[in-house]
């Protein structure tokens, strides 16, 4: 019984780590996301104050050139990590199975009696049999 408590708790463990692990990736996406729409911003802003929208041109920003490059790389990775999470999730999803397929055999042990709980006999009630001695 000792075996099947710490494999529950260990399964348990094993879900926390990737429910953590999930979290963490859609933080960082939600980062990636948020830094990239500003840099987006900025970029827009730089455009406007130079006057130039066209990232070819001789006399375009060099400010702008760069955040866009910033902006990019951040969306690039942000899709990166989108596979991570869907990778993330599913193995949260296995755990979880695995948890309750635990849970369920501790259950059972639990529900079993073991042999030292069965009564052997029938028991009198030992107050009447106490009466009737005194009697």
């Amino acid at each position: 019984m000792k075996l099947q408590e710490t494999l529950v708790r260990l399964k348990r463990f094993q879900v926390d780590e990737r429910r953590r692990r999930v979290a963490q990736i859609e933080s960082m996406v939600a980062e990636f996301s948020k830094i990239a729409r500003e840099l987006e911003q900025e970029v827009a802003i730089e455009e406007q104050r130079a006057g130039i929208f066209d990232a070819s041109h001789f006399a375009y920003p060099t400010y702008a050139r760069a955040a866009r490059a910033r902006r990019d790389n951040l969306n690039r990775s942000a899709e990166e990590l989108m596979g991570q999470l869907e990778d993330a999730r599913n193995r949260l999803e296995e755990a979880i199975a695995e948890l309750g397929k635990a849970q369920g055999c501790d259950a059972r042990e639990k529900t079993a009696h073991p042999i030292g709980d069965l009564p052997l006999a029938p028991q009198e009630n030992p107050p009447v049999r106490l009466r009737a001695a005194q009697a």
